[in-house]
């Protein structure tokens, strides 16, 4: 069974951006969400929230620099 078998992420992948960071972090940041509701505030979530945001506007950056859509 392969990632893409799943309905949601099937679905994700074929209407996203055709890029495979961007739509994994489309992914992603639901269950980041879901672990800080869980988890609280902490260190840890905040940490996990930052990398998070900060691999999304690197990932955004990035794209922008290289002339990608």
């Amino acid at each position: 069974m392969n990632v893409r078998d799943l309905p949601v992420v099937e679905l994700v992948f074929e209407s996203g951006a055709k890029d495979r960071v961007f739509d994994g972090l489309l992914l992603v940041g639901p269950l980041v969400i879901v672990a800080i509701a869980v988890l609280g505030r902490s260190a840890i979530t905040i940490g996990i929230a930052a990398a998070y945001l900060g691999a999304f506007v690197l990932h955004v950056l990035q794209n922008a620099l290289l002339g990608r859509p």
